[in-house]
């Protein structure tokens, strides 16, 4: 069982609204067990919420007041943390965000664009535009600084290890001016090159593989079960129901084998860089 985690209540409102919960229901002698029953929510679950990782439904908050004769403390602190967590990024995606700041490993798979962590302000910008273009200007600048804040993990003496396998598609589709499409792979290489991350490329002549739909990461802590995300437009699941993980986890391990050497990868994103700043379409 992994070693219990000592929680910083002052770290953020989610931080202290984790260790209140957690506060009351060791003095109520509830073991997490003991307290999911009831509800359709699991014990990873709670325990992730009690760390600070995972908002609490309303729901949830219902049934931990009920259990706990809490007089509607958790509902009426429910919405609060919920503002607290979502900052500029979507709703659905919050919860990713605070793991990715604990996080001991995270891989991701993405065929369609630069995953979030390793975006430049420039691809991000494009990337947001695009997909709120009545955005005011001021949601989109807030939008862009909590994506760019997501990437500190990298400036840390210890770093996640963070394995993306990115799709050549990525390469040879530029979404913002070629300047900022080089600046954006230039990026990539010179994290990889510093050993901040290590990256693959699935070639365009890969054929079949495990993730022709769908998008991935999947995420592992020191002291917590892992745990899977998927998204789609305007939504996206987390999921931490092991046996499903675990099958994400091989499909993973089975496109990272089809994928390309982290050297000749790095190679291709280095030429892709260089193509878009001599204004050359790869």
């Amino acid at each position: 069982m992994p070693p219990r985690k000592d929680l910083d209540a002052a770290a953020s409102v989610p931080a202290f609204y984790g260790a209140e919960l957690r506060w009351k229901r060791e003095s109520a002698g509830l073991t997490l067990q003991q307290l999911a029953e009831g509800c359709f929510y699991s014990v990873a679950y709670l325990s992730q919420i009690e760390m600070g990782d995972r908002r609490m439904p309303l729901d949830l908050a219902q049934h931990a007041d009920h259990r706990l004769a809490t007089d509607g403390f958790f509902e009426r602190r429910c919405e609060d943390a919920r503002k607290a967590r979502r900052g500029g990024h979507a709703e659905y995606f919050a919860d990713v965000v605070e793991m990715e700041q604990r996080a001991q490993t995270i891989e991701e798979w993405a065929p369609s664009l630069v995953p979030g962590l390793l975006q430049t302000d420039a691809y991000a910008r494009a990337v947001i535009r695009a997909t709120h273009p009545l955005g005011e200007p001021a949601d989109v600048d807030a939008k862009v600084t909590a994506r760019l804040e997501r990437a500190g993990i990298f400036q840390r003496p210890r770093v996640p290890e963070f394995w993306a396998i990115l799709h050549e598609y990525l390469l040879r589709h530029p979404i913002a001016e070629s300047a900022d499409m080089a600046e954006q792979f230039a990026h990539i290489a010179a994290l990889a090159q510093q050993g901040r991350i290590i990256v693959q490329i699935l070639p365009l002549n890969a054929g079949a593989h495990p993730f022709m739909v769908g998008t991935l990461k999947v995420l592992t802590f020191p002291d917590a079960p892992p745990v899977s995300y998927t998204e789609a437009l305007h939504s996206g699941q987390l999921i931490d129901e092991p046996t499903l993980v675990l099958q994400y986890r091989k499909s993973y391990d089975l496109l990272r084998a089809a994928a390309l050497s982290p050297k000749t990868s790095l190679d291709m994103i280095e030429t892709a860089a260089e193509d878009f700043r001599n204004e050359q379409r790869p």
